[in-house]
């Protein structure tokens, strides 16, 4: 990029950069991965077994002691631990990313200083270290139904196309919070909590149609929603996802993106006199 242009904002340099630097956002994702687990006895390994345990302990709290069940799903001791699982897989990508990208910047002060360095590249790595483990976590999750109900739902297949939008919005609040956090440090700890709220807030220990239906209302336009659902419906229950609803939701998620990556763009001219 050239020192004395202005950050190009729009939509197709959106896409433009992640496919110009993504071998760069391979290689950082990677070196983050791996740092993670360095210097532990297991390694990588615990990025596996940390899911399987936490399924295990899911299954036995909730359909052990609570003996809790999800509507409409009868039968099946494990199922309700299963689709909470699922749900926690969802949620923790997003989680993940949030929570970490008020401190992006203010973490890596030495891409900074370089002007050449694409800093909007930051965000992608943190989204690409989520993505890396909520993978793992889908394939112990899918594991484990094939074990319980010796089979699985050829519709998991959609899942990767149904997470995309959230992808997208996900995306576009790393870019405004790993923004706003240069400027102000407390955001950091304002959205730790707000993830924790936004959990009991989504459909992640419930389905929406457990909720009241003045409440649906406002439950489906939380942007965490469509991809608990329709995520769900596609990995556990064997359904096609309702295309149409995708579509409206994509372009909305490439909106908020680019309303991210926008104010991302145009406050980077600060971060320097700042940090």
């Amino acid at each position: 990029m050239n020192p004395h242009q202005a950050p190009k904002a729009s939509i197709r340099e959106l896409f433009a950069s992640f496919w110009r630097n993504r071998q760069l956002i391979l290689q950082l994702a990677k070196r983050e991965v791996i740092s993670r687990y360095r210097g532990s006895f297991m390694g990588l390994a615990w990025s596996f077994f940390n899911p399987i345990l936490m399924l295990t302990v899911y299954t036995f709290v909730f359909s052990v002691i609570f003996k809790s069940h999800w509507e409409g799903v009868e039968g099946r001791k494990a199922s309700f631990a299963v689709i909470l699982f699922a749900g926690l897989i969802v949620h923790g990508m997003f989680a993940e990313c949030a929570s970490r990208a008020p401190s992006l910047i203010l973490q890596n002060t030495n891409y900074v200083k370089r002007v050449v360095f694409p800093l909007e590249v930051l965000p992608w790595v943190a989204m690409s270290s989520a993505v890396f483990h909520a993978l793992v976590s889908l394939i112990v999750l899918l594991i484990v139904q094939l074990f319980l109900n010796h089979t699985m739902p050829l519709t998991a297949v959609f899942f990767p196309i149904v997470l995309l939008p959230l992808l997208l919005v996900t995306m576009g609040v790393a870019w405004f919070l790993s923004a706003i956090g240069v400027y102000l440090r407390d955001i950091g700890q304002i959205i730790g909590l707000l993830t924790t709220v936004l959990m009991f807030l989504s459909p992640v220990l419930y389905p929406v149609s457990s909720l009241p239906l003045k409440y649906q209302f406002w439950a489906r336009l939380n942007p965490l929603t469509y991809t608990l659902e329709e995520g769900r419906s596609a990995l556990i229950f064997g359904n096609v996802p309702a295309w149409p609803g995708w579509g409206k939701h994509m372009i909305a998620s490439i909106i908020i993106a680019w309303i991210g990556f926008w104010w991302f763009q145009r406050s980077r001219k600060g971060f320097a006199d700042v940090l």
